[in-house]
C-alpha cells in the first residue's frame, strides 16, 4: 500500500462501476480480525473481510502435538467467544482451565512468590490455554455460514478516506467503498503508517522462546513463571496432560543458542536456573515441538482511530497496541477491542451510520485507558525485573511477597487479567 487520500475525486461512470460498496471493511486475518468480521456479520451489517491468506485453510494440530503459538484466553475473550456463538464449538478437549498462579522472584526463596488462585477469587478458572490454530479454524468454519460476511483473499493498495466513509484499492484490481474500516492489519499496520497515525515503539531487546513439553509430574492446572536474575522471564503454561507450553523472555544472543540446544542440553539449562525450580515442579521435561523465537517489542498507537479530521478507521488488535508477553494479555487486549467495538455498534442509535464519528469516539475513548494500564503496568513490570543491583532486587522480591499477603490487592490483580465486557 503506497499512499492515502483524504478527499474524493471525482470519477466517471466507468471508475465508479468498479467500486463495490459494504458498510464495514475488515483488514487482516489474524484472530482479532476473523472474531471482528464476524461479529459485524452476526450484528446485521454487510461485512467484508480482507487478507492475503484468508483462502489458506488452517490447519488443526491432532494427539499429542501441539501448536507452537499458545495463547492465554481470559474470561473476557471467553465471553466474546461464546457471544460470537464459537465457544462451544471448540475442541476444549485441547485446552487447558488455569486455575492456579505462581510467580516466583530471582533470588531462590521460598517468600519471595505470589500465589493467584481461583479458588480464593472465587472464580471457577483464571484463564484457558489453548492454541492459536484451534480457534482461528473455528471462527473459519463459523464464517462460512455467516451470509453477511464475505472474505476476499487480497492486499490493500491505497485507501482514501473522505467525510463519508472510506475506499480500498486492491493490488489485484477493484477496489471497495465501505462507511467504516477496520485495520487489523498487525503490528506493522500499513494502514495506520498510511493514514498518519502515529505510534511509539520500543524494543526490549529481547526474544521470546516459545516449545512445548511432556513433564513426569502433573502440572496440577497450575501456571508457572520465574523471574531470573540478569531479566530473563520463563513462564510454563498447563497443557492438557502432563504438558506444558515454555515463553522464555531473554536476550537475542541467548535465544539463538537456546534454539540449538538438544534433549539433553535442555535438561542442563532448566537444572541450572532457578535453583531447578523446574524440575521440582514439573519432573523431567521432554521436548514435544521445534523450539521457535520472536523477538518482542511495545507498540501503542496514539490514537485509535484515524484520520484525525474525518475519521473513518478503527483500529483494533496489534494495530493499536502491542506488549510484552509477561502478563499474557496481549491477544486478550486485543478481542477486547473487538468486544467493545462490537458493544458499542450494536447499541447504536438508527440515525448513526457504522463510521459515525461519534461511535468511533466512543470506542477510542472506552479502550485507551485500559489499553494505556496494562501496556504501563506490564512495561515497569518486565524493567523493574530486568534491572540487576542487589537493592532493587531485595525490593522486587520483597514486593512479591509482600502482595502475595494482601488479599485485596491479588483480588484487583484478579479482576484486571480476567477482564470485564458487557454485551447486554
Amino acid at each position: 500500500m503506497s499512499e492515502v487520500h483524504l478527499s474524493t475525486p471525482p470519477k466517471t461512470p466507468a471508475q465508479s462501476a468498479k467500486i463495490r460498496s459494504t458498510d464495514v471493511v475488515v483488514v487482516g486475518g489474524g484472530i482479532a480480525g476473523k472474531a471482528c468480521a464476524l461479529g459485524l456479520a452476526q450484528l446485521g451489517l454487510n461485512t467484508m473481510e480482507i487478507a492475503p491468506d484468508l483462502g489458506q485453510t488452517v490447519p488443526t494440530a491432532e494427539g499429542l502435538q501441539w501448536g507452537q503459538r499458545i495463547y492465554a484466553f481470559s474470561p473476557s475473550t471467553q465471553k466474546l467467544l461464546a457471544h460470537l456463538q464459537i465457544w462451544d464449538a471448540l475442541d476444549h478437549s485441547r485446552m487447558q482451565s488455569v486455575r492456579d498462579m505462581r510467580i516466583y522472584g530471582d533470588r531462590g526463596e521460598k517468600n519471595d512468590q505470589l500465589h493467584l488462585s481461583a479458588f480464593e477469587a472465587g472464580v471457577p478458572q483464571l484463564a484457558w490455554i489453548g492454541e492459536s490454530n484451534l480457534i482461528e479454524h473455528t471462527l473459519d468454519q463459523a464464517s462460512r455460514f455467516q451470509n453477511k460476511l464475505e472474505r476476499i483473499t487480497d492486499a490493500i493498495e491505497k485507501i482514501e478516506v473522505d467525510a463519508n466513509g472510506g475506499t480500498l484499492h486492491l493490488k489485484n484490481g477493484g477496489a471497495i467503498r465501505a462507511q467504516l474500516i477496520i485495520a487489523a492489519d498487525g503490528a506493522n499496520s500499513p494502514i495506520r503508517s498510511e493514514l498518519g497515525i502515529a505510534a511509539s515503539e520500543e524494543s526490549y531487546s529481547q526474544s521470546a522462546v516459545v516449545a512445548n513439553w511432556t513433564c513426569t509430574y502433573p502440572h496440577l492446572e497450575t501456571a508457572f513463571q520465574w523471574f531470573l536474575p540478569g531479566g530473563d522471564i520463563v513462564a510454563m503454561l498447563p497443557l492438557p496432560g502432563k504438558q506444558v507450553s515454555m515463553v522464555w523472555s531473554t536476550s537475542a544472543e541467548h535465544a539463538a543458542d537456546l534454539l540449538k540446544l538438544n534433549q539433553a542440553q535442555w535438561q542442563d539449562r532448566f537444572a541450572s536456573i532457578a535453583n531447578g525450580a523446574i524440575g521440582k515442579q514439573l519432573g523431567e521435561l521432554t521436548l514435544n515441538s521445534t523450539p521457535a523465537a520472536f523477538p518482542l517489542r511495545k507498540i501503542q498507537a496514539k490514537r485509535f482511530i484515524g484520520p484525525e479530521s474525518t475519521p473513518k478507521v478503527v483500529l483494533i488488535g496489534d494495530a493499536a497496541h502491542v506488549m510484552h508477553p509477561l502478563a499474557g494479555q496481549g491477544l486478550n487486549l486485543g478481542l477486547r477491542d473487538v468486544a467493545v467495538l462490537l458493544n458499542i455498534l450494536g447499541k447504536r442509535e438508527s440515525f448513526r451510520s457504522p463510521g459515525d464519528t461519534v461511535l468511533l469516539r466512543r470506542y477510542e475513548r472506552q479502550r485507551q485507558g485500559d489499553t494505556s494500564a496494562l501496556l504501563w503496568v506490564t512495561d515497569k513490570l518486565k524493567k523493574l525485573f530486568s534491572a540487576s543491583s542487589n537493592t532493587e532486587r531485595q525490593l522486587r522480591n520483597w514486593g512479591l511477597g509482600l502482595v502475595n499477603k494482601s488479599h485485596f490487592i491479588k483480588q484487583r490483580l484478579i479482576e484486571r487479567a480476567l477482564g470485564d465486557i458487557d454485551f447486554e
